[in-house]
């Protein structure tokens, strides 16, 4: 099958499968109702959220990776620009299928546009989901598990070089009543350098380092918790094979972005290197992007954020394709509770996404006034409310709208 075939089939395999079956869910409240308003508000937490209303009263949240005036032009581009006929306004909003594709390909958007647009796709899906009072796992086929097993992340420091910093470090992830017991752990607190500070070359005492804290950080968590070597897509190739020899004594759970985010023969070079399972995918954009890392068996794992990678129809169309190879999904997820909630519902209906990650506080969301997320043993519980299951505290997002921002723009 060549590559240009697959894909077709992949994509006739999405929308004739999953999505035929929410349309047929969705058949009988068509019409019913039509978007009359795309919104978007900036707040300091969760971050600038989408909001997309219709003339029933019913509405959809979705989370976006902008600040509200940008994404408030995106908005307005969409509904007044060179095709305003692909816009949403006066349309059913259950026609998700028509709007992916006239938001994403039929007048292609890419880059900084893809997480705004990305925000209203999760709002459609959320507001699905009130219109048809189903979750959104519901619509998306159904929950292949009730609770999501969770990563999440150890703090910080110039001190990963201490054996008594990662004794005191390890005591409180450990205890934390979440029970979470997988992390990520970052190369560069390991080097001792800002966080996506450009050092693409690294030499044998830099080598040393990052052995030397990722050892305590095993000798510390113990055998029995799972650890992720997390870069930045900081590193050249030289560099990242370096790293992972240093680091494959500690058996880490994946090796992840030590790559520019882009597939290149360099990813190659380094599957061949290693024996350390790799991971990318929190920058993609779309299917496209992820194709050729699953036809070359590139990685391991692939870590798509629905902000950036097409919400929640663009990363099912990644979901599904990577269930054609075997490979899993975990999704990026360190944006709040609206992305939190989307992340969840996406994750329980898929047999391929094993794990997510997740803020170790998720469950201590200033921004939900009941329904925050529920974490207890290293896994999330999936909400059974209807739509994404958001019940937002109204006036703590006022309290905390950006400067200058207004109520819903």
């Amino acid at each position: 099958m060549t590559r240009r075939d697959f894909f077709k089939t992949a994509l006739a395999a999405s929308a004739g499968g999953w999505l035929a079956g929410y349309e047929r869910l969705a058949a009988a409240a068509a019409g019913e109702y039509k978007i009359t308003a795309i919104k978007a508000m900036q707040v300091r937490d969760p971050g600038t959220l989408i909001k997309i209303e219709t003339d029933g009263g019913l509405h959809g949240i979705g989370p976006c990776g902008a600040s509200g005036a940008f994404a408030r032009d995106v908005i307005t581009s969409l509904h007044t620009g060179r095709l305003p006929h692909l816009g949403l306004i006066g349309k059913d909003p259950l026609a998700i299928r028509v709007h992916f594709h006239n938001m994403f390909y039929a007048f292609p958007q890419r880059g900084r546009q893809t997480r705004v647009l990305s925000g209203i796709d999760i709002a459609l899906w959320d507001l699905a989901g009130k219109i048809l009072n189903q979750p959104v796992s519901k619509l998306l086929g159904g929950n292949f598990r009730d609770e999501i097993p969770l990563y999440s992340h150890c703090p910080n420091a110039r001190d990963f070089d201490s054996k008594a910093a990662w004794k005191r470090r390890a005591e409180d992830l450990l205890n934390d009543p979440r029970g979470y017991r997988a992390f990520k752990v970052d190369i560069h607190s390991a080097l001792g350098v800002n966080m996506q500070e450009y050092i693409p070359s690294i030499g044998p005492r830099e080598v040393r380092k990052i052995r030397e804290a990722y050892a305590l950080a095993r000798e510390a968590l113990g055998a029995d918790t799972e650890i992720i070597v997390h870069c930045h897509c900081e590193l050249d190739v030289p560099s990242a094979v370096q790293v992972a020899e240093a680091v494959e004594p500690i058996k880490p759970m994946f090796y992840e972005d030590p790559l520019a985010p882009d597939f290149s023969e360099s990813w190659m070079a380094l599957r061949r290197s290693t024996r350390l399972p790799l991971a990318t995918g929190e920058n993609m954009e779309l299917v496209e992007m992820a194709m050729p890392f699953l036809e070359n068996q590139a990685v391991n794992l692939l870590q798509p954020d629905l902000i950036n990678s097409g919400g929640i129809t663009g990363v099912k169309i990644i979901a599904d394709a990577a269930a054609h190879y075997r490979v899993p999904v975990c999704l990026h997820n360190v944006s709040g509770l609206v992305l939190n909630m989307a992340s969840q519902q996406f994750s329980a209906a898929h047999f391929n996404c094993p794990w997510m990650e997740c803020g170790r506080d998720s469950d201590r969301a200033k921004a939900a006034a009941g329904n925050a997320p529920v974490i207890k043993g290293g896994k999330m519980m999936v909400s059974k409310l209807p739509g994404l299951g958001l019940d937002l505290n109204l006036d703590y997002l006022k309290s905390v709208l950006a400067p200058g921002e207004p109520w819903w723009g």
